[in-house]
């Protein structure tokens, strides 16, 4: 797979495997109040259209993402960034490996839920060219926050032209 050079450093995205289990529980339970556990993440993966990705930096992970992925869409499950690794480019690119997988007329969009008090991850993925679209009432089962459903569309057919280009590119 492609390595992304984001803010002077190398990044490198890559199919999750078993032995990043350990990394990937680290990272969630540092990112995340109520974090998944393994056997989530395994109960989850081993589902025919949920892939898991991990960045790497420096040999290390640094980052991972769990996605769906359906007939128009991609929805992501699971995002996080190790706090040592936040704003050094890994989040934006593991994003961009996404985009680049979005497909005119087929996969034209990627779709995620951010909890309503996790003004940082909005903020990210707003950045990046994501929109809220919708409130979910009482989405979290852990507690009572709703949560924002954010958007990322690509609309028209040059984008996903250059898109094409830069997956044969790279």
């Amino acid at each position: 797979m492609p390595r992304i050079d984001s803010d002077q450093s190398c990044v490198h995205i890559r199919w999750m495997i078993r032995r990043d289990m350990p990394s990937v529980l680290a990272i969630e339970s540092n990112s995340f109040e109520f974090p998944w556990t393994e056997d989530e993440f395994i109960r989850c993966l081993r589902q025919r259209d949920c892939i898991g990705m991990v960045a790497e930096r420096n040999e290390e992970v640094a980052g991972f993402m769990i996605y769906e992925l359906h007939k128009t869409r991609i929805h992501v499950l699971s995002f996080a960034v190790h706090p040592e690794f936040r704003r050094e480019g890994v989040g934006k690119a593991m994003i961009e490996k996404l985009i680049s997988k979005l497909a005119y007329q087929r996969r034209n969009r990627i779709v995620l839920e951010v909890r309503e008090t996790n003004l940082d991850a909005q903020l990210f993925f707003r950045q990046l060219g994501f929109r809220a679209t919708g409130v979910l009432k009482g989405f979290y089962e852990d507690t009572p926050e709703d949560a924002f459903l954010m958007q990322f569309r690509q609309e028209n057919e040059q984008a996903f032209e250059l898109n094409a280009n830069q997956r044969f590119a790279s």
